[in-house]
């Protein structure tokens, strides 16, 4: 039987298509899936190519399907209008690299123009007689080294005569591992060239071949595959990525890496691992949001959507959801307090008992971050608990003073029947605990920075005992909501299982690299797992992120509204613009800003989402997990961010730590939803944060 096979290169091809021209190529492929020697199929074999392999195939008038073929298989590669498919397949070849072992899809050296390596002369300045030469980055490494990162052979030369200016002119010929390698070496990381395979190999198999070709074995995975050509995450995966998605854990596991780098992917990838390895059990895949919940549900149907007994064995939930419907379930409808009625109750109770001198906002602190965060529900408990986090230091006589205005809180909900978001998941992790029915087999946590106390200690229970339980993805540098805690403490350990993702593919090594600056190099969380930013690499080149000081809030608006259209012109759809600011307060700048770009605006929630022909803008708390083309975060003002007001409330010296740590979180993650444009306003004095984004803190 001909093996049939399918390049990451025709999806590509294939989202590029008129929405006619997909369908007709689609039908094609089925046909060429179905039968491959049927007489219907116009084959005709590309006499100039370089590789003898390569044939087209007739979709129609105009449109062909490139083919590699041989007497083994089928390998679509690349598709096209008739002219441009013939030019693309006669520069390319496909062959096993010598050194790594893998099959490679190579760009033919000798055909390539230096226009399309090197800039064009007219747009390079002529560099005066007494300017140095531009150092080479990669001139120190001989030609087996640079092939042992798989490196074509015919490439190395022009490898090693790279700088900083032709380096990402040159690694969009290569194939994506050696890509990846050069990135790393020319930011001074020092990777590990993979082990050669042995030459009995198939090169098909080998973990860097299959991020580029595909086996589909039938009809179905052809149509997940060509029903979302733009969604080339479906059908291949990073090596690092496969891994994680088909490891077996002996406990908890953790996924993290920068925004971009594919965490939310491992995810989707291994719950549908979990569920098909495990025919008879029930995955839960959550995250800390519906709109979030609502783009992992939409991602799901086009990567297992043809799996009927795979999809309908994942649950897709937020967080919230989760808890409110397994407790009305197993206890009755939860009635939840509202922040405000908290706020009430413990400011009327610190009045009652005499003694203290704790503002409001300390007590608000402690009850959120302590008391009920880990469900003290006794003296005893609060005298005993470590207050991690909290710096403010507090005797036995004080802890009792707060015990005493605590239990009147407790009382005062307790009178009232209403239960915080804590209580709910702590009595369902009580019930567990206890012997209660377990609702999921499995767990895949995305977004699990902000994870609360009471809900970690929800999900140890959930898989106490089970090995490979518990899968957990995120990003300490995107923690927004959480006041960091011991994992550990509530039995989720996951040190020796926390791994980083660092290929970057949402974000232009420009974009990324100024708002790595917003953070650390490296992230530590409670337990001393470490995630570090220090040798991520972004997978393409792009203009560098653009800061403006405004004059005041028109000039800001022009600027913004101008650069839109600039984007829009250059062929970016509405769609795929996003402007972000820090609140609500700040809304009606965007509101303004796109109204005078010409162009409507759709305000993103919980229950809004992107829409056609209509910019989006949100606070910065909804950017997450959004990707756009073009991004703008707007009203980057001092004491706008950091946030005045959160600042202004700090009573804890922890927490003046803790809301600059989350300020610079959120501008970071509001940055890093952009793919090829970012620009940044604010009304001069612009926040300290804009330096750092420039320079480095």
């Amino acid at each position: 039987m001909i093996e049939f096979r399918i390049a990451d290169t025709f999806t590509d091809s294939l989202g590029r298509l008129t929405a006619q021209e997909q369908k007709a190529a689609k039908t094609t492929a089925f046909d060429l899936q179905l039968d491959p020697s049927s007489n219907g199929l116009s084959f005709h074999k590309l006499d100039r190519a370089k590789d003898t392999n390569f044939w087209s195939v007739r979709v129609n008038a105009d449109i062909r399907l490139i083919v590699h073929r041989t007497a083994a298989r089928i390998l679509l590669v690349y598709v096209d209008h008739h002219d441009d498919a013939y030019k693309w397949a006669e520069r390319r070849k496909i062959e096993r690299h010598p050194t790594t072992g893998a099959m490679q899809l190579v760009e033919v050296r000798e055909r390539v123009e230096e226009v399309e390596i090197f800039k064009p002369k007219e747009v390079v300045a002529t560099p005066p007689p007494s300017a140095k030469p531009a150092p080479l980055l990669f001139d120190n490494l001989r030609k087996f080294e640079l092939m042992a990162f798989g490196v074509p052979e015919e490439w190395v030369n022009d490898v090693r005569a790279a700088t900083e200016d032709t380096l990402f002119d040159i690694i969009g010929h290569l194939p994506q591992e050696a890509q990846e390698a050069l990135l790393k070496l020319a930011v001074g990381e020092k990777p590990q060239p993979p082990e050669p395979a042995p030459v009995e190999a198939d090169p098909f198999a080998h973990p860097d071949a299959q991020r580029r070709f595909r086996v589909l074995t039938n009809a179905e995975e052809l149509k997940q595959a060509l029903d979302y050509p733009w969604d080339k995450w479906a059908v291949f995966l990073h090596p690092a990525q496969a891994d994680m998605v088909e490891r077996s854990f002996s406990g908890p596991a953790r996924v993290s890496g920068s925004a971009g780098t594919g965490k939310t992917i491992v995810a989707l990838h291994r719950a549908v691992h979990l569920a098909r390895v495990n025919p008879q059990a029930t995955v839960l895949l959550t995250t800390f949001s519906k709109a979030l919940a609502n783009s992992l549900r939409h991602k799901l149907a086009s990567l297992a959507g043809n799996e009927p007994q795979v999809s309908s064995r994942i649950v897709v939930k937020a967080i919230s959801a989760v808890g409110y419907d397994l407790y009305t379930e197993r206890f009755g409808q939860p009635q939840i307090v509202p922040a405000s009625l908290i706020k009430s109750l413990i400011a009327k109770a610190a009045t009652e008992v005499e003694g203290h001198r704790f503002s409001t906002q300390f007590l608000i602190g402690e009850w959120n971050d302590v008391v009920d965060a880990w469900q003290l529900r006794s003296w005893e408990d609060y005298r005993d608990v470590s207050r991690l986090g909290r710096k403010t230091r507090i005797g036995g006589k004080q802890r009792e003073t707060l015990w005493a205005i605590y239990e009147r809180v407790r009382n005062g909900l307790a009178e009232r029947g209403q239960l915080t978001w804590s209580d709910v998941f702590g009595r369902l992790a009580d019930s567990m605990t206890n012997g209660g029915a377990r609702p999921y087999d499995f767990a895949v946590i995305d977004e699990a920075q902000d994870l609360g106390v009471a809900e970690a200690r929800f999900f140890a229970a959930l898989a106490a005992g089970r090995s490979d339980g518990l899968f957990f993805a995120g990003d300490l540098g995107q923690r927004i909501f959480q006041q960091p805690f011991s994992w550990k403490a509530l039995g989720l350990d996951v040190r020796g299982r926390s791994f980083t993702l660092r290929i970057n593919y949402r974000t232009s090594h420009q974009i990324r690299l100024h708002a790595d600056r917003l953070l650390p190099s490296t992230v530590s969380d409670v337990d001393g797992n470490t995630e570090g930013r220090r040798g991520t690499v972004s997978m393409f080149d792009g203009p560098p992120p653009l800061v403006m000081a405004c004059s005041d809030a028109d000039h800001e608006c022009a600027s913004v509204a101008a650069w839109i259209s600039d984007r829009l012109k250059e062929g970016c759809s509405p769609r795929e613009v996003g402007v972000f600011v820090r609140s609500d307060a700040e809304l009606k700048r965007a509101r303004a800003a796109v109204k005078a770009a010409g162009v409507r605006a759709v305000e993103l929630s919980e229950k809004v989402e992107v829409e056609d022909g209509a910019v989006a803008i949100s606070t910065m708390h909804f950017a997450k997990g959004l990707e756009f083309r073009s991004v703008v975060v707007m009203a980057c003002d001092d004491e706008v961010i950091p946030q005045s007001e959160r600042i202004e409330a700090v009573a804890d010296d922890a927490d003046l730590e803790e809301v600059y740590n989350t300020e610079r979180h959120l501008l970071y993650v509001a940055c890093t939803r952009a793919r090829d444009h970012l620009l940044v306003t604010g009304i001069d004095p612009v926040s300290e944060f804009v330096d750092d984004f420039l320079k480095g803190n």
